[in-house]
């Protein structure tokens, strides 16, 4: 297949594809199926969330020469649902076909250092930091990012790989059990919340950003998004040009997440970013007009990107497979979906994981009702129902 060209739509009909088989790659599925387009997945596992219900399964490793080749022979265009798929198999795939993210630009959130490095020379604050790449870096690190944060620079995520550190003893203990990988040594400060936005930008560099959303996190997962149109507009503006500055400097063809720290005088930093579709924008499946997903086929496509515009305010809720166990060492029990679903404005999304984990991520609720107010009422039902902790009200 010759590659397709930046200007040219790839209409319904075609096949999209789709680097990585977990629950992103699932709704990604769902979305652009709805559109009409046919969806192939390559991933290592035998059977996932997006494998089982993709037109084509291609099992095959993320690096595998065979597998990329099948992938591109059959696509028209290539996407990913996680930032770890090699960035030289992005970069292979695009002398084929269309490939939205690019490599380059998913490189550069692959590593926190590069992350940093670029999201500072964009201009755009980050939190006070010194890249680790040996145990004399730690030495040589101001003593104002005392008490910090060591994060490993790669493969990261939920809050795995990253210890929090009070001095500099504590630092290199926690290096070393790292494994003396590549780190980011990152101040702790003083943080009054987290947002985050998520945008869509296409192949002529139209863009769509989201409503911001505000997040709760519990043990670096993601718990709760709230998502009411209330937010401050001049912390809302900051963000959203912040947001979009970062997703032209990298020329990012896609939908992107980028995350911030809202500290206590009010100042933004950016956190980190994502070159996918987020955890923070499930709500948008089902009260925004266009859903991150189907941004993500739009954009890859080539097609007009559809309007973001919130209907509704919302309360999503994380599930992870902690709400299977009792607090007991009991086997898994199932969570009370029917006294989830008896709440109004509830849609319940499972992502058809095999086996629940703590810890992991087996789907989601989002409330949706007419008032910020409604939604937080509702979203603490649903809370109770599963034996979640209630959501704070922003």
């Amino acid at each position: 297949m010759t590659s397709v060209s930046s200007d040219t739509s790839i209409a319904p009909g075609n096949w999209l594809g789709l680097l990585g088989g977990g629950q992103l790659g699932r709704m990604f599925c769902h979305a652009a199926q709805s559109l009409g387009y046919r969806v192939a997945v390559l991933d290592p596992a035998a059977d996932g969330p997006a494998a089982d219900v993709a037109d084509c399964h291609i099992a095959a490793a993320y690096d595998d020469p065979q597998g990329l080749a099948r992938l591109a022979g059959l696509c028209a265009a290539v996407t990913t649902e996680f930032e770890n798929v090699p960035a030289g198999s992005l970069r292979a795939l695009a002398e084929h076909c269309r490939v939205s993210p690019g490599g380059d630009a998913v490189a550069v959130a692959q590593d926190r250092n590069a992350e940093k490095a670029f999201v500072a020379a964009q201009g755009i604050p980050v939190a006070p930091h010194v890249p680790v790449l040996a145990a004399s870096d730690l030495d040589a690190a101001p003593q104002a990012l005392f008490p910090g944060i060591l994060k490993a620079a790669r493969l990261g995520y939920d809050g795995k790989g990253q210890a929090r550190v009070r001095t500099r003893d504590e630092a290199h203990a926690a290096w070393r059990e790292l494994g003396g990988v590549p780190c980011v040594l990152e101040a702790l400060l003083p943080l009054d919340h987290e947002i985050s936005v998520v945008l869509a930008r296409g192949p002529d560099g139209a863009c769509r950003v989201f409503p911001v959303a505000r997040n709760t996190h519990r043990d670096g997962i993601l718990a709760v998004t709230v998502v009411d149109g209330a937010a401050d507009p001049a912390l809302t503006a900051r963000a959203t040009e912040a947001a979009r500055a970062i997703a032209e400097g990298l020329d990012y063809r896609g939908v992107l997440c980028v995350e911030f720290f809202v500290l206590a005088d009010g100042r933004l930093l950016v956190n980190e970013i994502a070159p996918r579709p987020h955890n923070s924008g499930h709500y948008s499946i089902d009260a925004c007009l266009t859903s991150q997903f189907e941004q993500q086929a739009r954009a890859m496509a080539g097609l007009p990107l559809g309007e973001p515009r919130l209907l509704a305010p919302a309360v999503m809720l994380n599930l992870l497979g902690d709400i299977w166990f009792d607090d007991g060492a009991g086997a898994p029990r199932e969570p009370d979906w029917a006294g989830v679903l008896a709440v109004p404005g509830a849609k319940l999304h499972l992502y058809g994981k095999r086996e629940a984990r703590r810890g992991r991520k087996m789907g989601h609720v989002t409330c949706v009702a007419p008032s910020p107010e409604q939604a937080m009422r509702d979203a603490a039902r649903v809370a109770r129902a599963l034996r979640l902790p209630a959501p704070d009200a922003p």
